[in-house]
C-alpha cells in the first residue's frame, strides 16, 4: 500500500521547481505558473504537512571540502536479527552518509565518503570490519557521479 498524497499538475508543476532551486520565491513561482503567491504558499504548506515536503536542504561538493574519495560498501551481516545493533553502530560513523537496507547478496549497502585511500583504509579496518554484526564486506569505490538529481514529481 503507497502513502503517495495525490498532487495536481500544480502541486507537481511547484514541486520540480523547488527540487531544483529549493530557495526559488513564491513570487516567482506565482508568475511562473499564473497564480496568486498566496496560492503557492498554501500548495507548499499543504504538501509540508501531508509528508510529500520533507525538509529543504543545502547541497555542497564535498571534494570542495576536501573529500575526495567515495565507495559503496555492501556488507553482508552475521544474521538478520543484527541490523538494528549494525546500523546504530554504523550510524556513529560520520565517515557514513547513507545507509540501506536492502534486499539481494547484501543486507546493508552504505555510501562512506573519506578525504584520501589511507583514510578510507583505516574506516574498513579500524571502524567497519570491527563491528561484530558484520560477517563480510565489498567495497566499490566511485570513480565519478555522472547522474546526480532529484526524483521527478
Amino acid at each position: 500500500m503507497s502513502d503517495a498524497s495525490p498532487l495536481d499538475e500544480l502541486d507537481r508543476d511547484i514541486l520540480n521547481v523547488l527540487l531544483k532551486q529549493a530557495k526559488t520565491p513564491y513570487a516567482e513561482l506565482a508568475k511562473m505558473f499564473g497564480v496568486s503567491a498566496g496560492t503557492i504558499h498554501v500548495r507548499v504548506e499543504k504538501m509540508r504537512q501531508s509528508g510529500v515536503i520533507t525538509g529543504t536542504h543545502i547541497a555542497v561538493d564535498p571534494r570542495k571540502l576536501g573529500f575526495d574519495v567515495c565507495c559503496f560498501i555492501g556488507i553482508i551481516l552475521k544474521s538478520a536479527r543484527d541490523y538494528p545493533a549494525a546500523l546504530q553502530k554504523l550510524e556513529a560513523l560520520d565517515e557514513v552518509v547513507e545507509a540501506w537496507y536492502t534486499t539481494g547478496h547484501y543486507s546493508v549497502f552504505i555510501k562512506v565518503m573519506c578525504r584520501s585511500i589511507d583514510a578510507l583504509q583505516h574506516v574498513l579496518v579500524n571502524k567497519i570490519q570491527t563491528i561484530d554484526e558484520i560477517q563480510s564486506t565489498e567495497t566499490l569505490i566511485s570513480l565519478q557521479n555522472p547522474i546526480d538529481r532529484p526524483i521527478k514529481a
